[in-house]
């Protein structure tokens, strides 16, 4: 595995396991989505700047990035689609 696809496997790992779906990590990264797909999919040359900026949105030190993967099995994907309007707050009190 080279740095590039490393990198996009621990990415997208950390991602998974902490619930993000790209365009949220995309968020709070400030990249663009579609930029965090490239990354996880190993086909983007990023910058330092940018494994800090992921490392942030993460909450992780910049060499989780650097972790050589022990299991060739991909990190399963989240599930698809939008969360309903309103998912996840609290009812006002009728």
């Amino acid at each position: 595995m080279n740095a590039r696809e490393l990198i996009g496997w621990n990415l997208r790992k950390l991602r998974v396991e902490r619930n993000l779906s790209q365009e949220r990590l995309a968020l709070e990264a400030s990249i663009d989505r579609s930029y965090v797909g490239r990354i996880e999919r190993g086909e983007e040359n990023l910058t330092i700047s940018v494994l800090e900026a992921l490392a942030s949105a993460l909450n992780v030190p910049v060499g989780m990035f650097f972790i050589e993967a022990v299991s060739d099995e991909r990190p399963a994907p989240l599930k698809a689609g939008r969360k309903p309007r309103g998912a996840g707050k609290k009812e006002a009190a009728t």
